[in-house]
This record gives structure tokens, sequence and C-alpha cells, in this order.
């Protein structure tokens, strides 16, 4: 059987049965790595708490150079008035070269006749099935293929 022979039912359901059990495994997965992240942050915290205490900013040692290093973030509380300073002092290079993506789409909805010069844009397809009921179909759909056994034990 080949696969344009399949029914759109039972691909569906093949693919949600496949779905799910990525869901399955991303979820232990991301539990176990969640896990290990808040273990070693009380690492990471020990160390940065050891140098501020040493008042060090890199100690070597024998698993390799422990640097604590430093990052200053900003934001702003009221935006209309970063903007207007912004363009009081001609200062553009204070904001990161990035488009807000679902506000040029309402722009450019609104003023299809506009067209930013240099603007580029990608536009994707993609599958996505909202079907709750699922069957083993794969072994007779892929017979003897490994990778879909567990999709469907």
């Amino acid at each position: 059987m080949s696969e344009t022979d399949v029914p759109m039912d039972k691909l569906a359901r093949v693919y949600r049965k496949m779905q799910a059990r990525i869901q399955e495994l991303t979820a232990a997965y991301e539990t176990e790595v969640e896990a290990l992240k808040a273990q070693q942050d009380v690492v990471k915290n020990a160390l940065k708490d050891r140098m501020l205490t040493l008042g060090v900013k890199s100690v070597n040692t024998e698993e390799g150079t422990v640097i604590l290093s430093t990052k200053t973030r900003y934001q702003t509380q009221d935006w209309d008035s970063f903007k207007q300073f912004v363009i009081e002092h001609d200062a553009v290079d204070l904001l990161e070269k990035r488009i807000a993506q679902t506000n040029m789409a309402t722009f450019l909805k609104e003023n299809p006749s506009l067209f930013p010069p240099g603007l580029n844009s990608n536009t994707e397809s993609s599958i996505s099935i909202s079907m709750a009921m699922f069957c083993a179909i794969l072994p007779d759909l892929f017979p003897g293929s490994v990778i879909f056994q567990h999709a469907v034990s």
C-alpha cells in the first residue's frame, strides 16, 4: 500500500499517535532537565557567592576556569517618552533591529500600497491535527518499521 492509497483519516490518526508519543517523551525529558537545572542553579549560586565574598572575577580549578561576569539590562516603563527621547537625540541605535511581526502584518494589511524598502518576508505552511481519537494502524501502514512501534504501543 503506498502513502497515496492511505485514507486521510488514517494518516491523521497516525500523526496524532506520533504527536502524543513525542509529547510524552518531551514531558519526561523536560521534567528531568528542569530538576538538573534547579540543582545546577544551586551550585552556580554557591560559586557566585563564594567569588563575591573573595572579591575575585575568575578562579582556576582542575575542572576549568570559573568566571564571574556581570550584565546590565535596560528597560523602559514609558515607551512614548522613550520613543520621543530617541527621536530628539537621533539615537535610533538605542533600539534593537527587529520587526514587530504582528504589527508589521497589520500595517501591511491596512496599507497594501505601502511596502517598506528592504523588507523581506517568509511564509511557511504547516499541518496540525486536532482529533483526539487514536488507533494502532502504524504497523499496517509501515510494516517492519521499528520507528513507529513506540507510537502504537
